[in-house]
């Protein structure tokens, strides 16, 4: 046990018992500041001592400030620091997830690991839009999560859950989101471009669709994605009934890029050939292996509508910025990204360095697992 410990129960007795508002503000940041300065060497006993002693301190703040605007601004920094820390004390996160403030409880609900299916059901069955939608922003939702935040029908949640590539749909899901999409273009254009929507709700989702919707769609459309869709708008056009093209297989890709990373053969160049030929499957598999992540990881954030996300795995693996703007527009069957969105993703690539790039891809890993 830390030789500190006797010291910060003292202190946290002294400010929970006669301490005032500042200093028990002032306690919480402390206590938060040491639990993380080394949260990745505390073994589960000192984990539920911190969790403990934090708990309580924020407890007594919620009694007793909370209406002081500093009590709240200082919580909502406790949550935000304590969010993306897999070893967080699970007490106080599930106590910081629950509070009525989104400020306070949207960092934990959008990124903490800590929180399980229950506590997520909890939340989408009780709290309102905005907790809702900090949840529907986390990497990676199972099907009877999205079913609990589709069932309260807001139209922002829905957008962001199918915008967000972690996120998985029941059959039941995906028909609540395609009924909704009838009536919201940018809903349909983001449910539309997913690898995981059924080819029938694809059809009926573009026949209620106008043409300025399709053309946005398919422009929006990723290259392993790109026929299916284009079929599918040929036959709601034509009133042709017929099987669309299937979704790529990735195991070939996947099994040559084994065989090159066995030979030595696999590197920089060869993820920018693939990029630069558009091979989606090859360029899929080969980022996971250089990046030392999986399919499982790199597929979704290649996905997304969202650039941020793909270049973590891209800084991971030491790829220059050539290569990483050739992985970006890969994603599209034709043409290239925006000028400013590409400027915009140079500008995130540069301030993020290896170390956090690597860090945040192996939390994508233990929560996709």
């Amino acid at each position: 046990m830390p030789q500190a410990q006797p010291s910060i129960i003292d202190e946290v007795e002294g400010a929970i018992r006669a301490g005032s508002d500042e200093k028990r503000l002032e306690t919480a940041r402390r206590v938060t500041d040491l639990f993380l300065s080394s949260a990745g060497s505390f073994n589960d006993e000192q984990i539920a001592l911190f969790d403990d002693v934090l708990e309580r301190l924020i407890k007594t703040i919620e009694l007793r400030s909370i209406a002081d605007m500093g009590a709240r601004v200082a919580l909502a920094e406790i949550s935000a620091q304590l969010a993306p820390i897999a070893q967080a004390p699970p007490s106080v996160i599930r106590r910081l997830a629950g509070h009525d403030e989104i400020r306070i409880a949207g960092p934990v609900l959008q990124e903490s690991a800590r929180l399980d299916e229950t506590e997520l059901l909890n939340i989408a069955a009780s709290k309102g839009e905005q907790h809702l939608l900090s949840v529907a922003g986390r990497w990676w939702l199972k099907e009877i999560v999205t079913d609990a935040l589709l069932a309260r029908r807001y139209p922002s949640v829905s957008r962001r859950l199918a915008s967000n590539p972690g996120a998985r749909f029941s059959a039941s899901g995906f028909a609540v989101i395609v009924g909704q999409a009838e009536q919201d273009p940018e809903l349909t254009v983001s449910v539309g471009v997913r690898v995981d929507l059924p080819s029938d709700l694809r059809r009926q989702l573009l026949r209620s669709a106008t043409d300025a919707v399709r053309t946005r769609l398919l422009s929006r459309a990723p290259p392993h994605l790109f026929e299916e869709i284009q079929n599918a708008i040929a036959t709601v056009a034509t009133g042709v009934d017929r099987e669309m093209s299937g979704i790529r297989d990735f195991e070939g890709a996947k099994r040559a890029i084994a065989k090159l990373k066995t030979a030595g053969q696999l590197n920089e160049a060869t993820l920018y050939g693939f990029a630069r030929q558009r091979r989606y499957e090859e360029t899929v598999a080969a980022l996971a292996a250089l990046a030392e992540s999986t399919y499982e990881v790199i597929r979704p954030l290649m996905q997304s509508l969202r650039d941020d996300g793909l270049l973590v795995p891209c800084r991971a693996a030491l790829l220059s910025w050539e290569t990483t703007s050739a992985v970006l527009e890969s994603r599209y069957a034709t043409g290239t990204m925006k000028p400013a969105d590409l400027a915009k993703a140079k500008g995130h690539f540069a301030r993020m360095t290896p170390e956090n790039a690597r860090r945040t891809l192996r939390f994508w890993q233990v929560r996709a697992s």
